[in-house]
């Protein structure tokens, strides 16, 4: 059930559609870094595992292009990075932004194939 979590309304997996995952192409503050905050990456665990999930999940990107198995993870590491690059008080930089778009597309992929935990 749709409702809202500190950041703003939350979408939980099980309600998720692929109509609520931004575009391929859609702007990062106005739709991706929106979507993110409809998931509370640390409703489960805390700042720590959030952030352990979030720096794992972006180290195995960068150094061979694996993105995380669930979708719950996928989502835990968009939130971190929108959480990541609030504080740095930036735009995500481009090899970010590529990490980032490249979780949406899984997540997109998740959700049309019905994968929802």
């Amino acid at each position: 059930m749709r409702g809202w979590n500190e950041f703003g309304p939350d979408i939980p997996n099980e309600d998720l559609t692929p109509k609520d995952v931004p575009a391929p192409d859609a702007p990062y503050w106005q739709a991706i870094e929106l979507f993110a905050l409809t998931f509370d990456g640390y409703a489960d665990g805390g700042f720590d595992r959030c952030a352990q999930t979030g720096n794992a999940a972006s180290a195995a990107y960068a150094a061979s292009g694996d993105l995380p198995q669930t979708l719950t993870d996928l989502r835990t590491c968009l939130f971190f990075e929108q959480r990541r690059w609030r504080h740095f008080e930036a735009d995500p930089d481009p090899a970010s932004l590529a990490y980032i778009r490249a979780l949406l597309e899984s997540i997109r992929r998740k959700v049309q194939t019905n994968e929802l935990t």
